[in-house]
Formats: C-alpha cells, structure tokens, sequence
C-alpha cells in the first residue's frame, strides 16, 4: 500500500465508523506478517486485513477469507487471548504519520474495562504491528531487540515510543502560507525533498503534485526560490489540504505501463495525468483495488542496482557541491595578482610593517584618484609581500584549472550514471537487467572476485511503428542506444534524444523515404517516454539525420555529440506509445 500519512487519513476515518463499536469475534494470522481480524457489528460480520509485510503492508476491510496456518503462530496465540470478545473503541491515526492506532476495550480482571492497542505502523520494512497496554508493549509481531536498533527496541515489556520525525508541521492544521514559508526554510537540496522534510506524514507522491500544482519541477533547489513564489507555492499546499481537511476527498488509483500500479492517493495526482486514472467512492476500495492490481514484485537485482546508482549519484553530487565551492574560492586569482602588479608599482611607497595600506590603483583609469587598500604581513618587506600574493595567484590559477577539469568529469559522471538509471527504470527482462549489471561491472562501480565473464543473454532494441507506416527502433539501455545509433541505423535515418535529459536512443527508419512530421512527433513521445522527463510536460526533444551522430573517441557507453538538430516539445502521453510500441 505505496499510501502517505496525507492520503491514509480518511481511510483510518472510514475504518473507524465501519468498526468502532463492534466486538473483535476472531483473531487470524494468515502468514508471519499479517492479521485477519472478525470484526462483529449488528447485522454483519467485517474483516481487518492488517499487514505488515515489508514489500506490501496494508490495512483495508476485505471480503476475502485467506487460508489460514493448522496451527496459529505464537503471536496470534496472545491476540486472542487479549483481544477476542473486546470491543473497538476507536481507530485513530498517529499525528498524519502511517501509524493506526487501534484501541480496544476489553474486561480485565474483577470485571474492570481496560483499554488495550493495538498499534499498526505502515512503513515499508519497518512495518509492524504491536500489542500494547498502558504504553508498554506487550508484543509485536516483529520484534526488533538492540542488535537491529540501538535507539528504538520494540519487544515485551519496554514503552512503546513512537518513531522519530514527529515534529513536523500537520499539513491539514498548519496554515498554507506558514507551511510554504517553513518548506522555504528547510536546508533540503529539491523542492520536493524539502516539502516532505517540512511535513509529516507527505511522501514523494504528494510532495510531487504540490510542486506541479505551484507551478515548478519537483528537483528545482530551494535556494532558487524567494519570496515572490511563496504566493504560487501557498496556493498549491492550499488545493490539496482544504478539501481534505473539510473531508471532501477524491480515492484515486493510477496505473501506468504494463499494469502497474503507480499510486494511490485521497486527491486526482494531475501530474500523473498521462496514465490510467480509476476513481472510486471511499479510500477502502482504492486499497483493495491497488492491492488487487499490483504485479510482481520487482526483481531483487534490479532493486539492489537502482540502490546503488542513487548512491554512487548522491556520491558524486556531493563531492560536486564540494569542488564548485573550491572552485569559487580560486576564483580570486585575478584579484591576487591584481594586488601583487600593485604592490610592485609601488615598492618606492610601500611602509614596512603594516598590515595593509592604500595604493594607487594601476587598473584604474585615473590611478591617482582611486586607491586599493592591499592588506600586507607586517613580517615581510614590501617585495616580499608582492612575492607572497604572486605566489597565491600562481597556486589559486592551477587550482582553478583543475578544479574545472575535476567539475566537468564530476558532471560527465552523475550525466552516465543517470542515463543507466533510466535505462533501469525501463528494464522489463533478466537480460536486461544483467545488461546494465554487466556494464557497472566494466564502469567499475561493482567489483567482482571472479573474473571470468558468464555468457549473457542479450536483449533486443524495442520496436514500434508510427501510425503512417514508419518503423522505429529504441534502445533501452547504453549497449542498445549504441547499436541502434551506429550498428542498425542509417546515415538518412532520424535520430532523436531528450534534449538534455537522459533517455533513450530513438531511430525512424527512411527506408528510402520523406520522414513525415507526424512520425517525427510520434517518435519524439517514444523518445520522451523512455527518458528521466517520462512524467514531465513540454519535454526537448532533438532531432536530426543520423549521419550528424557521432561518438567522441574514447566516450563512455551512451554518449554521443550531434549537430544540425531541430526541437520539438511534447508531453509523454503512455496511450499513445501503448500504440505505437510493438509487442516483443
């Protein structure tokens, strides 16, 4: 259940009105992770699935019954021994965060009602479900002692603590524009990073739309923002928290390439526009629904190479930060030796042992009427002293120079690395995947210990096939962009590429004929498709004849350098490119 603390809000509401008053009958466990809870209410008899599956956790009311174990697991064993025959006295969420809370009145000893809760917390791997009473758990169905979590244990008989980031503002009580001014405030390197660090409970998705709503992409840097977008960001927090915080909500489920679920949210994601959008009447059946939809599991090997291309980028990104502001400092090297020429006019009225003194200025137009004051070490005659600041320039000069070098290589990086993770986003098949393990293997990124190369299988270019008859090719990943640019294409062929943006290599075959402008733009939404800018709008795309595609010596896999181009913007639409691409 990919649901933030934003979206999961009204569906705890709809939990806590279908269950609150009803007596808990029976108490499953289905699997090592998940409850299935036999709510009684008049008339009817509900399900709680909860789960806290790491790969999907979720909570919904469901008409399916699971199989369940012969025997019950320990954990189950407790439940119901606490819980079976209380009654729900109310289901509240957690301060916006994904974590439920369920409090169930049970009849203790001498027939006093005590409160126990049952607290679930949907979080991805750290998703759990525990037991407490008074605050002090009793179980949990993962226990997580000191040697996984010096910070926070959660095992029978320590308080229960909540998990940190509970200082955030509340989107639905904060006023838009105080939010948007602490959003502005946050040191985060991206808008998007930085409206999540503002607000508890917004994940990526919502984060996202509300950029898209004020009107910026979600990776500008905060630091580009001032006062004068406060106005268009307020507005965007606004659009999606006063219709939630009046209880006017919109369950909605995106579904983009190849059936994949893509999001679930209690507002229409307008920037996720371009894909299948269901709407439904409460956020139970949007659960139930995406739950349903959802493929496959992603491939554990593609999952570890995404996390490490985001690491070796979050590396690289770092250590860019690090060489600009060296570079920024160097940048003084003219004023070093602008200082030294000065001094060296005037040794003749230079006085020894001060630390700094007012000269003519030589570059000036008129150096007796303006003046540099230059600071000097008292320690040091005056030629001495210009020495020293010939010495700094000489030594700011070289380090400028490398500093460029350093910058561009740094940028040519983070531009490959990028490329492959888009071409890992896109990957569908084991071949492909291995593809681009083989090629960090060769960049260096991963080391091997054995160092025979095992036959891999190699996949295919994607096909497709504009609507006025042109056949197109596509290359998915680096070894495909270069044989479909320089192995299969040909020099009358059209080449296109995002302009600026990491995608695929994307050729309309001539075949010894004109290259119509409707198959250039179809081709220019398969070659935006298959880019970073998949979910953007107006996206460059460059094109030109392939003879004008040419592969610098020596560059890595991917790249290339073209002129003679022409751009056209479109905006990524998956039915249309569901049309064109051939199936494989």
């Amino acid at each position: 259940m990919n649901i933030d603390g934003l979206s999961l809000a009204p569906l705890v509401g709809e939990l806590n009105t279908a269950l609150s008053g009803g007596r808990i009958d029976k108490v499953f466990q289905p699997d090592s992770y998940s409850l299935l809870i036999w709510v009684r209410q008049p008339g009817e008899n509900l399900r709680l699935l909860i789960s806290a599956n790491p790969e999907r956790p979720k909570l919904l009311i469901t008409a399916l019954a699971p199989e369940n174990p012969a025997v019950p697991p320990n954990f189950c064993m407790l439940l119901r021994k606490h819980l079976e025959d209380g009654r729900i006295a109310s289901i509240e969420q957690h301060n916006l965060d994904r974590i439920i809370n369920i409090n169930i009145d049970v009849r203790g000893e001498h027939g006093i009602i005590v409160t126990k809760r049952l607290v679930i917390e949907i979080m991805g791997k750290h998703s759990n479900i525990i037991l407490t009473q008074d605050n002090v758990i009793i179980d949990a169905i993962k226990r997580v002692s000191a040697s996984v979590s010096r910070h926070r244990q959660v095992l029978p008989g320590k308080d229960y603590v909540y998990p940190p980031g509970q200082d955030r503002l509340n989107i639905l009580t904060s006023e838009p524009s105080q939010f948007a001014a602490q959003v502005l405030s946050v040191p985060a390197g991206s808008l998007s990073k930085a409206i999540i660090a503002a607000g508890i409970g917004i994940g990526p998705l919502t984060a996202r739309e509300i950029a898209w709503r004020g009107g910026f992409s979600p990776d500008i840097s905060v630091a580009d923002l001032d006062t004068a977008d406060l106005a268009a960001l307020t507005e965007a927090i606004a659009s999606i928290a006063a219709p939630l915080r009046d209880n006017v909500i919109n369950p909605t489920v995106v579904i983009a390439a190849q059936d994949h679920p893509l999001a679930i949210a209690a507002f229409l994601p307008e920037h996720l526009r371009q894909h299948n959008i269901y709407h439904f009447p409460n956020m139970s059946a949007a659960v139930e629904f995406f739950d349903k939809f959802r493929g496959r599991p992603a491939s554990p090997e593609k999952d570890l190479l995404g996390k490490l291309l985001m690491a070796e980028i979050g590396k690289l990104s770092r250590k860019q930060a690090i060489l600009a502001e060296e570079f920024a400092q160097a940048e003084n090297a003219d004023y070093l030796r602008k200082c030294a020429d000065i001094l060296m006019a005037n040794l003749y009225i230079v006085t020894g042992g001060v630390s700094e003194q007012a000269l003519p200025d030589i570059y000036s137009e008129d150096p007796e009427a303006h003046e540099m004051v230059i600071s000097l070490d008292p320690a040091l005659s005056p030629l001495e002293n210009a020495q020293l600041y010939y010495t700094k320039y000489n030594k700011a000069k070289r380090s400028q120079e490398h500093l460029t070098v350093q910058l561009k290589e740094c940028q040519e990086d983070i531009t490959y690395l990028e490329s492959i993770a888009v071409a890992l986003s896109h990957t569908d098949t084991a071949a492909e995947i291995n593809e681009i393990k083989q090629e960090l293997i060769t960049a260096g990124y991963i080391k091997i210990t054995d160092k025979r190369r095992l036959p891999v299988a190699q996949s295919l270019p994607q096909s497709a096939k504009t609507s006025d008859g042109f056949n197109v090719i596509i290359g998915k990943n680096n070894r495909q962009n270069d044989i479909v640019t320089f192995k299969q294409a040909q020099p009358d062929d059209i080449w296109l590429h995002t302009k600026d943006i990491p995608g695929s290599h994307v050729i309309i075959r001539a075949e010894h004929r004109n290259i119509t402008a409707q198959a250039i733009n179809e081709a220019a939404q398969l070659a935006a498709y298959f880019s970073k800018g998949r979910q953007s709008a107006n996206v460059p795309v460059d094109y030109t004849k392939r003879r004008y595609v040419r592969k610098p010596s020596g560059a890595k896999p991917g790249f290339v350098i073209y002129d003679h181009q022409n751009t056209v913007y479109v905006t990524p639409d998956e039915s249309i490119v569901k049309n064109l691409l051939i199936p494989q």
